[in-house]
């Protein structure tokens, strides 16, 4: 495994992270794998190194920061050895204020997650997405409160507009308040629409980049139909990937995954995640797995090297999107 910064920080965080979405209840998603399904691709992730793990207390309403404390604990796991990440925003439950990014809703939620988490702190406490209906500063100052209490090492954001990231960083620095270090941003070979702003906004801060579908959503697989969907029971019940991908030039991008792939001798899913960790920007892709064998291939991905000929060809058909995946 390969470790590198969380950008312009001391932490130590291999190049993969695992995203544990995909792990909680089935009454959530259809697709996701409950906990004795998951607790093989956490023995497998920490076999080969991988020490970072994100999750998020709406993943399954708590159930997958419950199946991840867990099962880092049935691995014997010192606290110390991992770095654990989740994040706050998600409606949690009918409660009116049992949601968004007000003080009241971080510092509740804060507690709530490190019980189901069995910690006492978690590495890196992040904002999913921006509330629109909270001033930024009561959002800024909750966090540097959570951050002083020793509830959170880090803090990090998710999807927004790069004028809003840099709204947020400029308040912590006005107050003196801790800093935002991460963007879990959305960035893959069919979606590049963070290369205009929010990509270089987070080089120039030293921000590190952790972005989430670095695959996008399994639809490098060889499976996706221009009419919509594919062949696995995600592809069948994920709507929100049929409003994120499935443009005619999407798929004009994959056909050229596919056929480096095929030349490889690899699948079109390690030639987009080879493109992602070749960027020297990002520092860890969040990878999502249901079947061990991706697991093993977005592994086996590190060692791919992309001539720039193959990055040209991978990129030359990219058109712009609409934006995707902010709310």
């Amino acid at each position: 495994m390969q470790y590198v910064n969380l950008g312009k920080t001391g932490l130590k965080v291999s190049r993969l992270c695992l995203g544990m979405m995909t792990y909680g209840s089935k009454t959530w998603r259809q697709w996701i794998l409950e906990e004795e399904e998951a607790k093989p691709f956490v023995g497998r992730a920490l076999e080969a190194g991988i020490n970072f793990f994100d999750t998020a207390d709406v993943y399954s309403l708590g159930e997958s920061e419950r199946i991840t404390g867990n099962l880092l604990r049935q691995f014997g796991v010192k606290r110390e050895n991992v770095v654990v990440a989740t994040k706050v925003n998600g409606q949690m439950s009918d409660d009116i204020n049992d949601k968004g990014l007000s003080r009241k809703h971080i510092l509740d939620s804060i507690d709530k997650s490190l019980k189901r988490l069995q910690m006492d702190y978690v590495d890196l406490y992040q904002i999913h997405r921006w509330d629109y209906n909270v001033p930024i500063e009561e959002t800024m100052e909750a966090l540097n409160d959570v951050v002083r209490a020793g509830k959170a090492r880090y803090i990090g954001a998710s999807s927004m507009f790069a004028w809003q990231f840099a709204k947020a960083l400029h308040v912590s620095e006005k107050h003196g308040w801790t800093r935002f270090v991460s963007m879990q941003n959305h960035y893959n070979l069919v979606y590049r629409e963070e290369e205009r702003e929010m990509i270089p906004l987070c080089k120039d801060e030293g921000i590190g980049l952790i972005p989430w579908s670095p695959m996008a959503r399994g639809f490098f697989a060889g499976d996706r139909q221009r009419a919509g969907g594919g062949t696995t029971t995600r592809s069948k019940s994920d709507p929100f990937a049929s409003e994120l991908y499935f443009r005619e030039e999407d798929f004009i991008v994959a056909e050229r995954v596919q056929e480096i792939a095929t030349a490889r001798g690899v699948t079109g899913s390690q030639i987009a995640l080879a493109w992602i960790l070749n960027k020297p920007h990002i520092s860890a892709p969040i990878i999502g797995a249901s079947k061990l064998d991706h697991l093993d291939q977005a592994i086996a991905a590190l060692e791919i090297q992309l001539t720039d000929e193959e990055v040209k060809r991978l990129e030359e058909a990219y058109q712009p999107h609409p934006i995707r995946g902010h709310t």
